[in-house]
């Protein structure tokens, strides 16, 4: 992966999406992933300082909303209006 040009901001917003499924206690989240992303997400205001040796990492209130929104619309289902109305009884 040395040789392949990636987005570093899609990167991050993937991140901010993931440690989102990771919530609990309001605003923590567990900091599984890469060192640098959990420093670019800092840097951009959206987490807590990541560095130390505690698990969780703090959203900042810019940080929780956007990372909702990522999820959606990154992760989310789109309702397709012919699979709901074949669900339906």
């Amino acid at each position: 992966m040395d040789d392949m040009d990636l987005d570093e901001d899609k990167i991050d917003e993937a991140v901010l999406a993931l440690l989102r499924l990771t919530l609990h206690d309001g605003q923590r989240a567990w900091k599984g992933f890469d060192r640098d992303s959990m420093d670019r997400l800092h840097q951009k205001g959206w987490i807590g300082d990541p560095v130390g040796k505690a698990r969780p990492v703090s959203f900042t209130e810019e940080g929780l909303h956007r990372s909702e929104r990522l999820l959606e619309q990154l992760f989310g289902k789109k309702a397709d209006p012919e699979k709901r109305a074949a669900d339906r009884p």
